[in-house]
């Protein structure tokens, strides 16, 4: 088992700090009617918890199930609360699904997006987990209720997987990345530093393991690709979502989403894209800067 890093100790210092001050501002994005709508999606800095809380909007994440360690599938279960403690099991279609949850460890080097299934009043989710360390969980969802669908509830809860862990150093900032599956992704928006509270659009170029554009991507989720980011420091999360249409053909194989960034720092992008029948994951660092 590590010591406890840098990170952990910022993180916990930045939990404190939001309990006592009742919530900082974070990143948000502001896609349509429940996520429905991913066609030049206005996106804003939003006070939320961004899932550095396991309260929030009046619901709270109740662990049922933990990882019990490392390994292939280990369960996870879990149960949202509303603020009379009762199971809330309906919520809204959120890009196609009631329920995201994701799984980062503190490094970024693991990532994980499922979609778990309802059993009675309890959510289900088997996640991967090929080493041990620290870890947050986040459990995405738009209540029925909402005054806003265009900001679902987040909510995150830490956990630690025990035994020798490999860490690896978070990487710089780059624009380009290849995917396990041989993919090239290449940021082509001049990805040098990002302002802060600036809208940008993020355009990134795709290309096979053969070196050809891709010319059009299968759908994901209901859209043509889908991209979540952490803060690297204080383990929020953040969603995007492409600005061109589900099945529309991709200029020169761009894709592109639309951003504002209300924090300083690193942020490291999770972008999924489904071609050829097979789910590939692209990872991005970028640096916000005031």
């Amino acid at each position: 088992m590590r010591k406890p890093s840098l990170v952990d100790w910022i993180f916990a210092l930045v939990a404190v700090l939001v309990v006592a001050g009742g919530g900082v501002m974070l990143l948000r994005s502001t896609p349509g009617s429940a996520h429905s709508q991913h066609q030049q999606a206005a996106i804003v800095p939003a006070s939320h918890s961004d899932g550095l809380s396991e309260v929030e909007g009046g619901y709270r994440f109740e662990r049922v199930v933990m990882p019990s360690g490392r390994g292939l599938a280990v369960p996870v279960a879990f149960r949202i609360l509303s603020a009379d403690g009762k199971p809330v099991t309906r919520f809204l279609d959120n890009q196609t699904k009631q329920m995201h949850f994701f799984v980062v460890r503190d490094d970024m080097h693991v990532f994980r997006h499922v979609h778990p299934n309802l059993d009675g009043d309890t959510w289900h989710a088997a996640v991967d987990l090929p080493d041990g360390g620290a870890y947050r969980m986040f459990a995405e969802f738009i209540p029925l209720d909402t005054k806003d669908p265009r900001h679902p509830v987040v909510l995150g809860v830490p956990f630690s997987v025990a035994g020798d862990t490999s860490l690896v150093s978070v990487p710089e900032p780059d624009a380009r990345t290849v995917t396990e599956t041989g993919y090239t992704v290449t940021r082509v928006d001049e990805p040098a530093a990002l302002p802060l509270l600036g809208e940008r659009a993020l355009r990134f170029a795709i290309r096979t393991p053969e070196g050809t554009p891709v010319e059009e991507l299968e759908q994901h989720l209901g859209a043509n690709g889908h991209m979540t980011g952490f803060h690297t420091m204080l383990l929020s999360a953040t969603h995007l979502h492409p600005v061109e249409p589900a099945g529309a053909p991709l200029i020169n194989g761009e894709l592109t989403f639309r951003s504002v960034f209300a924090e300083r720092g690193e942020y490291r992008l999770f972008l999924e894209f489904r071609h050829r029948g097979q789910l590939h994951t692209a990872a991005f660092t970028v640096a916000v800067t005031g």
